[in-house]
């Protein structure tokens, strides 16, 4: 029998939606080089998304408002661990090469 993952219901799927779509929007091939630099001058490290939130990377890359965090912040906290897991999923579907040129970013402390 394999393992499968619960399914849980998200609560603010408008909310979760932007969310996800910035999130999706930085991580992207576009922006992803901007996004990790932007990470880098600011000593953040690429799975410390609290502090990505509070220094409103993810808006400053993305070109948006700075609502990232309130959004965040407003969710209940099953809508925020999923985006948290919807995020770290992502960072680990950057490409290799970039990832390797950001190896401090991805270090583990």
């Amino acid at each position: 029998m394999a393992f499968e993952q619960a399914t849980i219901r998200v609560v603010n799927e408008r909310e979760f939606g932007e969310l996800k779509f910035a999130i999706e929007q930085v991580l992207s091939s576009a922006l992803v080089l901007k996004f990790l630099k932007a990470l880098d001058s600011r000593g953040i490290r690429v799975r410390d998304l609290d502090s990505i939130l509070a220094a409103k990377v993810i808006d400053q890359v993305g070109g948006g408002k700075s609502v990232a965090a309130s959004i965040y912040s407003s969710l209940p906290v099953s809508d925020q661990a999923q985006v948290r897991e919807f995020y770290l999923s992502k960072i680990e579907e950057v490409d290799p090469a970039v990832r390797a040129k950001f190896h401090r970013l991805y270090q583990y402390s």
